[in-house]
This record gives structure tokens, sequence and C-alpha cells, in this order.
């Protein structure tokens, strides 16, 4: 067996059986084929099938020259992925991955933005501009639903559920879930579906995409960087703001306010309590305030 026919073989199995979504997979597979430049680099002559785990741990020293802890962990994730798949359809007999132990790495807190940052940056949105009621739904989108930036550009008119308070949401592995909308985020997105958006020339198959860049196409995650980048630089924030910021602010001020946390899961769309459990830890002073407030004891 070729390692691209492995590949490609690998790949379908995690679309088609798996269902994981197409960023995920492009993930797994930017990781194997670092293997095989590394083999094709070194002149080994090791299949997928004949791959052992002593190579595999020169592999894996090589890479952690040039990439972090975390980077490190996803790709020997990934590539026991890979073997376990060959295992399960009876490729290999062994997993040449299952001894090599991934870095520890420290949980990693989400970055945050206070109430007065987010205003600050919708503020600086030049409404005057041709995008500007499109940036500013945007950014009110991310924020008031707590969208990951895939979610937010694969939004479609038809997932608007207004009248019901509702948007639905197709996130990872094309699982959808439907989120509340609040009455402002509802009305930017209105203000600029009925104002801006029908100013572009949409593309037929981009029709019912509710954000269009000005050719009337979906933007990309790219553009949608690009355009919180300038907002921070605007105002000269010195933080570093993502897409995902929005959401991790999203989900901190709910905790903050007192949401139940299963609540933020289930509008998250997090498959696990314990990934959402991780705002637990961002404001410690909050929870000891909260403590304080209402235990018995204290």
């Amino acid at each position: 067996m070729k390692w691209t026919h492995a590949l490609r073989d690998f790949t379908h199995f995690l679309k088609i059986e798996r269902g994981l979504s197409e960023n995920t997979i492009v993930n797994y597979s930017h990781d194997i084929e670092k293997l095989i430049r590394y083999i094709e680099r070194t002149k080994i002559n090791d299949t997928p099938l004949s791959i052992d785990e002593a190579t595999m741990q020169s592999f894996i020293y090589e890479i952690a020259k040039v990439v972090n802890a975390r980077s490190q962990t996803r790709i020997i994730s990934g590539l026991k992925s890979f073997f376990t798949y060959l295992v399960f359809e009876e490729y290999r007999k062994d997993n040449p991955m299952e001894m090599i132990e991934a870095p520890k790495i420290g949980r990693k807190l989400p970055d945050t933005l206070a109430l007065e940052d987010i205003e600050k940056l919708i503020d600086a949105i030049d409404l005057s501009s041709s995008e500007g009621h499109r940036n500013k739904a945007i950014i009110e989108t991310l924020y008031g639903c707590g969208l990951r930036v895939s979610e937010l550009v694969n939004l479609k008119l038809s997932d608007l559920f207004f009248d019901e308070g509702f948007i639905r949401v197709t996130g990872k592995g094309d699982k959808q879930r439907f989120v509340p909308i609040g009455p402002i985020t509802q009305k930017h997105i209105t203000l600029y579906v009925k104002e801006s958006r029908p100013f572009v020339k949409e593309v037929p198959e981009f029709s019912d995409t509710v954000f269009l860049n000005r050719r009337g196409k979906q933007l990309t995650r790219v553009m949608i960087f690009t355009i919180i980048k300038r907002l921070v630089e605007k105002i000269g924030l010195k933080k570093n703001v993502s897409p995902h910021t929005f959401r991790h602010s999203f989900a901190t001020h709910l905790l903050e306010n007192g949401a139940d946390l299963r609540a933020i899961q289930l509008m998250l769309g997090h498959e696990s309590i314990t990934t959402t459990e991780i705002y637990m830890h961002v404001d410690r002073k909050h929870l000891a305030d909260i403590m304080e407030k209402f235990h018995p004891r204290t």
C-alpha cells in the first residue's frame, strides 16, 4: 500500500464514517503529509504497513525541533488515529504509535475581552463604508451567539428563525444546533440583509449565504480575521484578538452573570461538558465572590 492511497482512504473514512468537518480532515491530512515528506527526505523505504515504532520515534523527535508541545500533541494524536484506522481495516496488526506519548501541556485558558473592549471595537466600525453594516453584524453575531468562525461564514438566510428567537448553526462534523439570538444581534443582521446586502450582486450558489464579500461570494475565514485585526489596530487595543476571542467572551460573560454551564455547553455546541468546564477557570475571582455570597458557611 502506498502512502498516498492510505491517506486518501483515511480521509474518506474520516468524512464518511466519522463525519468530521472539512477543516479537521485537512489538519489530519497535513500532519500525515509531514510524515510522508520526512520518509521521502530520509529515503526510508517503509510503507504505511511496514513502518515501525523506531521510525515513528525518529520522526516525532525531528518534529519536536520545529513545533511547540501543543502542535506535537495534535500531530501524535492524528498519527495514532491514522494507524488505528489501518489496524481497524486489518491492513496492519499493530499501531506503531501505541507506545509514543504526547508531551505534557498545560490547559490553555481562553483569551477574553471585557464588554467595554467589545463595545469599542463595534463603535470603531465605519458605517458609512459599503461593508460597515455587514462588519457590525458579523461582530455582533460572533459575540451575541458565540459562533465559531466556520459557523459564521457558513450561516444561511434559511437558518435565521428570528420570530422564534433562534438561528440554526452547522458545527463540527456537520452537527446542527439551535442557538438563541438576542434582539440586538437580530437588529443588526436584519439591517445588513435589508439595507446593504441587496447592493451586492450575489453569485447564485451563495444566494442563501448571509455574509457576502463584495464579489457576491461567501466570506473566507481569513477575511473575518482581517476585519477584526483592522478594528483592533484602529482602537489601539493591545491584545491578541481573533474570531474565537468573541466566542470565549460570550461563554465567559454568560458564566459570570449566572448562566448554567450545561446551557452554555449546548449553545457552544461542545460535545463534552469537560470542554465547556474550561470557562470555570477563567475568572477565579468571580467564582470566589459567588462562594462568599451564596455559601451558608462563609
